[in-house]
């Protein structure tokens, strides 16, 4: 056995290191959880399997946080695919549930052989970065949008948020969002906009649903699920993971991820992939001076992910006292940076921009065509755009 293998976990772990993973997880759920909440309404959850979601996704982030770190002895984190939540919030469509919960397996599934086999990168290869950066844009542009749309109903709470994310983003960037989401919660508290009365601690109850699968939930729902959580959450949280120093396997990471998806998504688990903005805050010199005792903050985190998860039925209650309003701000406000990013690779390279802008716009407009919603029919669009177009440039 190695001494990567012999270090001892009780040995390693610090107070920075747990506090690193409090910090990762809160910030991870403060940013992206209303959005969640939203994919789960959308295709038909009711509130008990909305807290089954959060309990699945806690344990699926907790079990992989751990149990990868651990493996390794490098800081594994885990998240939910919040582009791929995002894509259930505009592409569902009228999928039915159960048809739902089978298009979660079926990404997870591909998720785990394309680990597995080691095509992780090759078949990322065959998705233009560029087209994949334009359907995550046109995704996410209308939370974006409802920052604004919300000023006109909301203007104080609206205002309030945004100001709070502006001098949070000059001042302390890191925590931006949660300072957004703590003045929307006291400002629609100071209206009287909060209905807390229904809220109570109680632990989640898992729901199993059998997953069944129709054609519309194959193409809307899983193949573009499958496509956004690694173009836009896999291929990062790599690149974090090497920008940090760590040589973490990812192809069997990848692998296993996708086999706790699997098992969990029956019980509301969508879409789990590697962290990326999240996961550097445990890979960082904050969680501990000497980087080979870093993975212990992505077990401390991995352990709060599992502790929410338990209580999903409170964090579902709380979240569904909020004003719609003070949800959208939070959501948009979280994804602005994430938009800026997809909307600067998809235009970065002249010759793909007008397949990108092609698939941002058939993406942003939400058309749905035999049940199957947007974000594949961008792709369609700017596939064949691309096919189209390439040729003349090359010949200019």
């Amino acid at each position: 056995m190695s001494a990567v293998g012999k270090r001892s976990l009780w040995r390693d772990l610090s107070l920075p290191a747990v506090m690193a993973g409090f910090i990762t997880v809160l910030v991870g759920f403060a940013s992206s959880a209303v959005i969640v909440f939203q994919a789960a309404r959308a295709v038909g959850a009711d509130q008990a399997q909305i807290a089954s979601w959060m309990w699945a996704l806690g344990l699926g982030m907790g079990v992989t946080c751990i149990g990868l770190s651990l493996r390794y002895r490098m800081p594994v984190v885990t998240a939910w695919s919040t582009p791929g939540a995002a894509m259930l919030v505009v592409g569902a469509g009228a999928v039915g549930y159960s048809d739902a919960i089978g298009a979660f397996v079926l990404a997870a599934v591909l998720g785990m052989l394309a680990g597995f086999s080691g095509i992780f990168a090759k078949l990322m290869k065959r998705v233009p970065m560029a087209l994949a950066a334009g359907m995550l844009a046109g995704v996410l542009l209308h939370f974006g949008l409802d920052v604004f749309v919300s000023m006109g109903t909301q203007l104080g709470m609206a205002l309030a948020m945004f100001a709070t994310w502006l001098i949070g983003r000059r001042l302390f960037p890191r925590y931006a969002v949660i300072a957004t989401l703590v003045v929307g919660v006291l400002v629609a508290a100071g209206e009287g906009l909060l209905h807390m009365q229904d809220v109570r601690l109680e632990l989640a109850t898992p729901v199993f649903t059998w997953p069944t699968l129709s054609w519309s939930a194959v193409f809307g729902i899983a193949l573009p699920l499958f496509v956004v959580t690694m173009a836009s959450q896999n291929i990062p949280g790599v690149a974090v993971i090497r920008a940090s120093g760590y040589d973490t396997p990812v192809s069997p990471v990848i692998g296993w991820i996708g086999v706790v998806n699997t098992l969990l998504a029956p019980f509301g688990a969508y879409g789990l992939n590697l962290a990326a903005i999240t996961a550097a805050i445990c890979m960082g010199g904050e969680a501990h001076e000497d980087p080979a005792r870093r993975y212990t903050a992505a077990v401390a985190a991995g352990a709060f992910y599992i502790v929410v998860g338990l209580f999903g039925a409170t964090v579902a209650a709380v979240f569904a006292a909020f004003p719609k309003e003070l949800v959208a701000c939070v959501a948009g406000i979280a994804l602005f940076g994430t938009i800026a990013n997809s909307l600067a690779t998809a235009l970065r390279e002249e010759a793909d921009r007008e397949a990108a802008l092609v698939t941002f716009l058939v993406t942003a407009s939400g058309l749905s065509l035999a049940g199957i919603g947007s974000a594949f029919w961008g792709l369609v669009a700017g596939g064949i755009c691309l096919l189209a177009l390439r040729p003349s440039a090359a010949r200019g």
